[in-house]
């Protein structure tokens, strides 16, 4: 079975964009987690942390890291909480490879700023939120990670091609 690529990093780093380009470079199946959440709940990430909670979303992310596993071949774009879950972890290690996508806060906040989808921003969009976030979840991103890869100032095909080359 040929292994999967597992994109984490923050929010707006560039995972879902990187995973489509890279699954059409490497003909891999596309694996968006949070439209596949989505479908699967038949609600918003929004309505799933306000009905729900987090703790629920968060399960909801392990089973389907776990049912990714088994299909192998796939390019995936995690949420940005995937990597908070030692157990998520260990299953993105044993079916592929993780690359780390980093951006500073600031490219971070400019290509989220007008997004209304973003449940842990809410009511906090501003630079220095995003900044208190990131450095929280960035020593699990780097325990995490297989590969790091820096996105500021780069374009989704050098980032691509970054990314290949490194598996490469």
């Amino acid at each position: 079975m040929a292994k999967n690529i597992f994109l984490i990093g923050f929010m707006g780093t560039g995972k879902s964009t990187i995973a489509k380009v890279l699954s059409k470079e490497c003909n891999m199946s596309l694996v968006e987690m949070d439209e596949r959440l989505v479908e699967e709940a038949g609600m918003s990430i929004n309505d799933i942390f306000e009905k729900y909670g987090e703790e629920h979303f968060r399960d909801m992310e392990t089973k389907l890291i776990m049912t990714i596993g088994k299909e192998g071949n796939s390019v995936v774009s995690c949420g940005g909480g995937v990597p908070m879950r030692e157990v998520n972890v260990e299953a993105m290690r044993e079916s592929g490879t993780v690359v780390y996508l980093q951006s500073s806060p600031q490219t971070i906040y400019e290509r989220v700023k007008d997004s209304t989808n973003r449940p842990l921003l809410n009511g906090n969009m501003n630079v220095e939120y995003i900044t208190k976030l990131m450095e929280a979840r960035r020593p699990k991103y780097e325990a995490a990670a297989d590969l790091t890869i820096i996105t500021d100032g780069k374009s989704r095909n050098e980032i691509c091609k970054e990314v290949i080359d490194k598996l490469n």
